[in-house]
């Protein structure tokens, strides 16, 4: 038994032996068999990527067409705080995750897209999963930011299209730079990308990829961050060491040490080296090796993409550089700096092979692979999470204000305005919404320039005008570019200035009725006209307006018969009023004749009231008209029966009315009152013809202190009741607060556009408190002359108030400018206005109270005796 028990065991353990030297001869074998055909276990390794490649960009391709975009406008007035833009960032990063667990994880984002193509200063759009929009509908910014569900975008092929893609560069783990507020982290962008031209197909976008901080792969990254941390401290360790036992070694070397030595009598501190005790790794803080990494809390990865592109060759690349260093403004310890290798003066990176075709597809599918450094918080990145603000200042792109083209009747111009890259550019807003328009400042700044410029503008483009210009002088500068044989049929010049020794006027007559004006809307306007000049109403005058609009009914009622009877030339006139009150002979003859045409009303006023009337209380009606009587230009121009100024028929048919009613004395307000109340009139009695029909027409008002002091409830009615009849009006003033009440409240609330030149402070302050004081009146008061800030309309939004400068005549109308017809232009409008000599016209009108006499019997009933008339004494 005992001799059997080794020989057992030899054959157990020899079996063993054998099985190991087997398994070591396998896998020498299989190793010797993989260095052979290495490329066999490589190929298969290749296929089960590509494989899992393709299924994921499947996968991801089919969870991106479920994309959904946004568009984000703010107000002008937005301006959030610091909580409401972290607020939007969790939103973001949110909703990034609102897409299906089999998605891959690039399909994981949201996107801001940031985009301009010169149409735009800059789109802030917003594309993520559709899971995510109901999340992200809602911002926390409030009314100032309207959020739209935006279509998809569909690029034009350019010619020269550049890419980049960005990275963080510098010390991974420190931040970006805090950039405050104000003013806003977008405005180095807006100006990157100011002078975009649509034209030349400039387009320059930026986007912004934010996903949510995989844990694993933050785990993997934040190991690898301590890994190096400590390896940095130990190596910092042995340094310092290795330099602590030089410097030992150097003392105890040195000829002052073995001095000291000789000197204190101590050999045995010669026997040996003094000991030292190397320096122990400093231990590393979490904290502080990590940095923005150390907390999970609000940590994302983000991919910056930028794209610039341009028909033009060097433009895109140009604002590539422009885009680059506008980001370098969130530079600090860690930058945004491109990605790629620059090799002497070349750089390749997402515009070159291998990356490009990776980046196109990131590009065009939405897809968020960042590089392994771009690792943000929210807080550092709050500059791009929202639109921009109300600290941004946003350049004027021809989609925002277009450019004014000549003879266009849908573009009203209204200045030059330079960009940011000093490029000018006339600019215009759409005539259907420039619906008032109000210019304010100082004497010489260029207001009267600019509305001429505009008027003119318009009468090209086959536009009716009147221009109201008690001074007379915008004809004279108006003239040489208004003098083209097309307009010469359609311009008429009424002044009654009664310029030379041989002076030749225009006439009309308020009371006429051959134009087939309604009776009671001429009497309502000549009385209106009346009480506005004299401070008339109910409480002060009842019984002088009640004479005045009788006797305007009866003379309104004689004209109307002397047209159905064929004779407009025997019309009476508005000194006829005197002949009826005073005159029994002539106030029996006109009842008489229109008796059976007057209402029973004012029939009965005439037989129980008038006579009754103490003869004084006709003084207050009739001293007004004797001072008319008393001018001869007043009495020429107001005492005509007929008149070629008919401002209802120049309205429809787009004549080019220039009226000049003269100074500013108590005489001429009155006239002034009775062509702006027949104005007003006019307008009224379009209600006849369909809004569709009703042909545009702008009045032009200069020196608006002067008009409006002979009628402010007039002009101030024009002002709210005129855009109903598709009537104008645009007002010119040098101070706001010499305006009567009435007609500065309607101005100012109902002005389309606003513009104000350079001048006091006190009489700016008005203008820039309608702006919020932004410009300040300061700013406004220190212009150059001809400089405008203006405020305008369009497409129902308010741009502005953008600084212009004025349009002058002789610069943008140089083509138009003909001073050699201005001769001819001047006789065909006052021939068009029926202009004839001072004279003649007083002549006839002295005559004209026979003519009417003479009317008044023929058209008296036969068998009407005196007995039939004595009832009106």
């Amino acid at each position: 038994m005992d001799s059997a028990a080794p020989n057992l065991t030899d054959r157990a353990i020899e079996p063993l032996s054998g099985e190991v030297l087997g398994l070591v001869t396998s896998l020498a074998k299989t190793a010797d068999w993989l260095y052979d055909h290495w490329y066999l276990p490589a190929l298969a390794l290749c296929v089960c990527w590509g494989g899992g490649e393709m299924l994921v960009r499947h996968l991801a391709a089919r969870a991106s067409a479920q994309r959904m975009a946004l568009e984000l406008r703010s107000s002008r007035h937005f301006d959030p705080g610091l909580e409401e833009i972290f607020r939007r960032g969790v939103q973001l990063a949110r909703a990034s995750t609102s897409v299906p667990w089999s998605a891959p994880r690039r399909t994981k984002t949201v996107q801001i897209r940031l985009r301009a193509d010169g149409s735009h200063p800059l789109r802030y759009r917003i594309e993520g999963p559709a899971g995510g929009e109901r999340l992200l509908s809602i911002t926390p910014f409030g009314p100032d930011v309207t959020v739209h569900r935006a279509r998809p975008i569909t690029d034009k092929p350019r010619e020269h299209v550049v890419r980049a893609e960005f990275i963080l560069r510098g010390k991974t783990t420190a931040p970006l730079r805090d950039v405050p507020l104000a003013p806003d982290p977008l405005q180095p962008l807006v100006d990157a990308v100011a002078d975009l031209r649509a034209e030349l197909g400039d387009l320059a976008e930026l986007r912004l990829d934010i996903q949510r901080a995989p844990k694993l792969v933050l785990r993997a990254r934040r190991l690898q961050l301590m890994g190096a941390a400590r390896r940095t401290e130990r190596r910092e360790a042995q340094r310092a060491a290795r330099w602590l036992r030089q410097d030992a070694s150097g003392v105890e070397d040195s000829m002052g040490w073995h001095l000291q030595q000789l000197l204190s009598g101590t050999p045995g501190a010669r026997s040996g080296r003094r000991l030292v005790m190397p320096p122990v790794p400093r231990r590393v803080e979490p904290a502080e090796a990590l940095g923005k990494l150390a907390e999970n809390d609000h940590l994302v990865r983000v991919q910056l993409l930028v794209m610039c592109a341009s028909n033009i060759a060097g433009r895109a690349q140009a604002r590539l550089a422009q885009l680059q260093a506008a980001l370098d403004v969130f530079g600090g310890r860690s930058r945004w700096a491109m990605r790629g290798w620059r090799i002497g003066p070349w750089r390749i990176g997402a515009d070159h092979w291998p990356t490009r075709r990776g980046f196109e597809r990131r590009w065009d599918l939405g897809h968020c692979q960042p590089p392994r450094a771009n690792w943000v918080r929210l807080e550092e990145i709050t500059g791009l999470l929202k639109p921009p603000t109300v600290h941004c200042r946003m350049p004027m792109f021809a989609g925002d204000l277009p450019a004014f083209t000549f003879g266009d009747p849908a573009l009203l111009l209204q200045g030059l305005y330079r960009g940011p890259d000093g490029r000018p550019r006339l600019v215009a807003t759409y005539a259907e919404e420039t619906l008032f328009e109000v210019a304010v400042g100082k004497a010489g700044g260029g207001k009267t320039e600019r509305a001429l410029a505009q008027a003119i503008g318009w009468a090209h483009a086959g536009g009716g005008l009147v221009f109201v210009d008690p001074h007379r002088d915008s004809w004279p500068r108006a003239a040489p570019f208004l003098a083209h044989e097309d307009l010469m049929e359609r311009i008429a010049l009424f002044d009654l200035n009664a310029l030379g020794p041989h002076p030749r006027l225009s006439s009309w007559n308020p009371l006429g009725m051959h134009h087939g004006q309604r009776a009671h809307e001429v009497v309502e306007a000549v009385a209106d006209a009346y009480a506005s000049v004299l401070a008339w109403d109910d409480a002060t005058a009842p019984r002088a307006l009640t004479i005045l609009t009788a006797a305007l009914t009866v003379l309104v009622t004689v004209n109307e018969a002397a047209c159905r009877a064929g004779r407009p030339e025997d019309q009476a006139t508005l000194f006829h009023v005197r002949a009826l009150l005073t005159s029994a002979a002539f106030r029996h003859a006109a009842l008489a004749a229109v008796a059976e045409q007057l209402d029973a009303e004012t029939r009965s006023w005439w037989q129980a009231v008038f006579p009754t009337l103490p003869p004084d209380a006709f003084a207050v009606v009739l001293n007004p008209i004797a001072r008319l009587a008393a001018n001869p230009v007043t009495r020429a121009f107001l005492g005509q029966p007929t008149g070629a100024y008919n401002i209802r028929t120049a309205m429809d048919t787009r004549k080019i009315v220039w009226l000049c009613p003269g100074g500013n004395g108590p005489t001429d307000r009155l006239v002034t009152a009775l062509l702006a109340r027949d104005l007003l009139r006019a307008a009224r009695s379009r209600r006849d013809t369909p809004q569709e029909r009703r042909v545009p027409f702008r009045p032009y008002f200069d020196e608006l202190i002067t008009l409006t002091g002979a009628a402010p409830e007039t002009i101030a009615a024009m002002f709210e009741d005129f855009r109903k009849y598709r009537c104008h009006v645009h007002g010119m003033t040098q101070l706001l607060a010499r305006l009567p009440t009435p007609v500065r409240l309607s101005l100012v609330q109902n002005a389309s556009t606003l513009a104000t030149t350079a001048g006091s402070m006190s009489a700016i302050a008005p203008v820039t408190a309608e702006w919020g004081d932004d410009p300040s009146p300061h700013r406004i008061a220190t212009m150059e002359r001809f400089e405008h800030y203006v405020s305008m309309s369009v497409h129902g939004h308010r741009i502005g108030p953008v600084q212009l400068s004025g349009p002058h005549l002789d610069d943008v109308f140089a083509d138009y400018a003909r001073p050699q017809d201005v001769p001819a232009l001047e006789q065909a409008a006052r021939a068009r206005a029926g202009a004839l000599p001072l004279n003649e016209l007083t002549a006839s009108a002295t005559a004209q109270l026979d003519r009417v006499t003479t009317l008044l019997t023929d058209l008296t009933p036969t068998g009407t005796g005196p007995s039939a008339t004595k009832q009106y004494e």
